[in-house]
């Protein structure tokens, strides 16, 4: 497994800037947040009190954005309402660098809206309430659909690949799909389709490659997706009715499937991962398949990535652009070839606010680790599914001294946390020399504060509770630990286990 990861490694390292045409179903995602206090007393729903408002391009603009993040340029090809929500959308591309100059602006067409309500749970933990969907009414002029095939045309031309994310909006239909996925191959480039919830893919007729996930591939085909075997005949189903290359099933917590035109059939599996949102997930699948097609990786390169992609998406809350190094970072630590997890607290620091403003949720523990045993893997292992980046904070040795004796730490503390950063659930450790980890916490502000089963008071709690994280206290595993361990070193020489340091 090791040498193909460091291949996709090396592959990013090759990507450059392709340059992608995206034709779609452009729309603007409204967040609003706020607190959830009370139930109403007028209805059995809650009261959400406005905190703040977030715009974000959505639809297509995911995978624009997915797409720019990723190193790529971008040409959006689409349609938008002569209205203000129309004019925050173009800025909200423009502004992440896409080119907009064939997204049309229409009188008679209504900037499609997606008003998501967001409450916040103890001010900080977010969950999505309700959705409101403003969508257009009516059928494209004419004259609008010759403008996108000639548009599909020169983009094409210029940017030898096409992707098309179809929401169902209007804009992609039985009639215009075929004949734009034509205007797109007859100009060279290859055309990559994340499909609509429809029942009928001859729309994608003539695209080189689809990636459409269980339930889409189910609804297109009409076989229930059970086991390998069915899995294989949906998509083999896709292929003769597209006259594709290939097809991507992206199957959630169970990776993904590929079987192209030549016969090439096989699972890629993914690692566990804890979902945060499943919003965005297949946006960033097209939007990393695309790229990766046009940066010259073969199919099962190309399935790897969007595979790595994806998973990290789900692991943020709402639509979070992955950047290429991420990527690296990710399949570097699936290897366990990332660099020093060991940091400073001033590095940390940084790294914590970069990964929170890209939707990231933190864990933080914190202990001596003395003689890392497989109580502490277990332990970790939980702690890092409660999030998607997991701190361990490790006591100095002057600390561990203080708080259990001289005969203590066992092993250093550069030592310790060598050891826990070669752990795949581990993100960074980082030491402290204060006898709590308070001050830690006060700069950090983890998500979560998780601690093991032995610990009767938790340090931190009431710091922690008190900005809107959470606190949870994972099960202890039975007979492992360090003075038990040290305890049967001792006897195991004839020596008096009473001697054996505390702790």
């Amino acid at each position: 497994m090791a040498p193909d990861m460091q291949q996709l490694i090396e592959s990013l390292g090759q990507f450059g800037t392709p340059r992608l045409a995206l034709l779609g179903d452009f729309m603007l995602d409204r967040y609003v947040y706020g607190d959830v206090e009370r139930i109403s007393p007028e209805a059995p729903v809650p009261v959400l009190r406005v905190v703040r408002t977030d715009l974000r391009a959505g639809g297509a603009g995911n995978v624009a954005t997915a797409v720019l993040a990723l190193g790529g340029k971008v040409t959006c090809i689409g349609v938008r309402g002569a209205d203000a929500e129309g004019d925050d959308l173009t800025n909200l591309l423009v502004s992440a660098g896409a080119e907009t100059h064939t997204l049309l602006r229409l009188g008679s067409w209504h900037t499609i809206i997606k008003t998501r309500y967001v409450g916040l749970a103890q001010h900080r933990n977010e969950q999505q309430t309700l959705r409101v969907d403003h969508d257009p009414a009516g059928t494209l002029p004419a004259d609008v659909q010759v403008s996108l095939l000639s548009a599909v045309r020169g983009a094409a031309r210029q940017c030898g690949t096409l992707a098309i994310q179809d929401h169902d909006k209007g804009l992609i239909t039985a009639e215009t799909g075929p004949a734009l996925v034509a205007a797109a191959v007859e100009a060279g480039a290859r055309v990559v389709v994340d499909p609509a919830r429809v029942t009928d893919y001859a729309r994608y007729r003539g695209a080189t490659m689809l990636t459409p996930n269980r339930y889409e591939a189910e609804l297109a085909t009409g076989i229930r997706i059970a086991d390998d075997a069915s899995l294989a005949a949906a998509a083999r189903r896709v292929l003769a009715v597209v006259g594709a290359e290939a097809v991507i099933v992206t199957l959630d917590r169970e990776g993904s499937f590929l079987l192209t035109r030549e016969g090439l059939q096989r699972r890629f599996r993914t690692r566990r991962r804890v979902v945060s949102d499943g919003t965005g997930a297949g946006d960033e699948v097209l939007a990393m398949a695309s790229v990766a097609l046009a940066a010259g990786c073969d199919y099962e390169r190309t399935v790897r990535l969007a595979n790595v992609a994806g998973g990290l998406e789900v692991e943020r809350f709402g639509v979070v652009p992955i950047e290429r190094q991420e990527v690296v970072d990710e399949i570097q630590r699936m290897i366990g070839l990332r660099g020093s997890k060991v940091v400073s607290r001033g590095v940390l620091g940084e790294e914590v606010a970069r990964r929170r403003g890209r939707g990231e949720r933190v864990v933080f523990t914190n202990g001596c680790f003395d003689l890392l045993h497989m109580g502490h893997v277990r332990y970790l292992r939980q702690a890092r599914e409660l999030g998607s980046c997991l701190i361990v904070a490790i006591n100095s040795d002057d600390s561990v001294r203080r708080l259990k004796g001289s005969a203590r730490p066992i092993i250093g503390q550069d030592e310790r946390a060598e050891m826990l950063g070669a752990l795949e659930c581990v993100d960074y450790v980082t030491i402290f020399d204060e006898d709590t980890p308070i001050p830690l916490l006060e700069l950090l502000k983890p998500d979560v504060l998780a601690k093991g089963g032995t610990t009767p008071v938790v340090v931190g709690r009431e710091l922690v509770e008190g900005y809107g994280g959470t606190v949870l206290t994972l099960e202890l595993v039975s007979g492992l630990s360090t003075t038990q361990i040290i305890e049967r070193i001792i006897a195991t020489h004839g020596e008096s286990p009473a001697s054996a340091p505390s702790g």
